[in-house]
């Protein structure tokens, strides 16, 4: 809807490869190429922008997926944009040195009541 010439959607879940399609689907928008493996052990593919939602919330993977970005932005210059709602997890991570807060959002009352007293949710940008 912005332009993108490229899209990929990730998720090692093929049931988010699903929500995926039906978001598209309610969106009017034709559907994405959705790929359901850990794209962290792929080959390092050009992207302009990276978009994250909630993925730091355990710290291997926090880990491999920080040297990935980190291998992203030398390599092709791109543009992280991280989503997390705070967990202990994402704030104890060495990542918090290199964030600059974009947006913070308020979570539904719902989404609060299921994630244990989690009441906001803010977008990052990294900067390496």
């Amino acid at each position: 809807m912005s332009g993108a010439s490229k899209i990929l959607a990730n998720d090692i879940d093929p049931i988010a490869g699903v929500a995926i399609l039906l978001n598209c689907k309610l969106n009017k928008l034709d559907p994405l190429p959705i790929l359901t493996k850990n794209i962290l052990d792929s080959k390092l593919d050009k992207w302009e922008l990276i978009v994250l939602g909630d993925m730091f919330y355990d710290e291997d993977l926090s880990d491999r997926l920080l040297h990935w970005l980190r291998k992203s932005i030398r390599s092709h210059g791109t543009k992280v944009l991280i989503g997390d709602p705070g967990r202990t997890q994402f704030c104890g991570h060495s990542i918090q040195n290199h964030l600059q807060k974009v947006v913070t959002y308020s979570l539904p009352e719902l989404t609060k009541e299921e994630n244990n007293g989690l009441t906001t949710s803010t977008v990052w940008n990294l900067q390496l």
